[in-house]
């Protein structure tokens, strides 16, 4: 199981960028994914996740209607759609994927998930 994020980058506030995780070693269908990320001094959060088998999706509610979580099977990759950005939003983010029932069912924790890729920086400013 690889993961590989990326498509972060310095954004004014407002603007929007997507970040891309790119897969492979396992099917999207059996496997929960999920975005974290993590700001300077702060504990890594979960933030968005879509379930692997029935295609649920779950955001946190700090970016509940800017961001979007999406998949392309064909692709063996998962995006994140983030618009309307905000300072606070600045953080390296992470995907991560597990295919236990554990991440199904608590799909925003870190500890649910086995695998993760390098993180992407997401910077916004002012």
């Amino acid at each position: 199981v690889q993961l590989q994020a990326s498509g972060g980058g310095l954004v004014q506030s407002g603007g929007s960028l997507r970040l891309s995780c790119a897969t492979s070693g396992f099917t999207l269908d059996d496997f929960t994914i999920a975005w974290f990320r993590q700001a300077p001094g702060r504990e890594r959060e979960g933030i968005s996740c879509i379930i692997g088998r029935d295609g649920s999706t779950y955001y946190k509610d700090s970016v509940k209607g800017r961001f979007t979580i999406s998949r392309d099977n064909a692709k063996n990759a998962v995006y994140l759609q983030m618009n309307s950005l905000k300072p606070e939003d600045t953080a390296v983010y992470y995907c991560a994927t597990d295919e236990s029932v554990m991440a199904t069912m608590y799909p925003l924790e870190s500890v649910s998930y086995k695998h993760w890729g390098q993180g992407t920086l997401v910077t916004v400013s002012s």
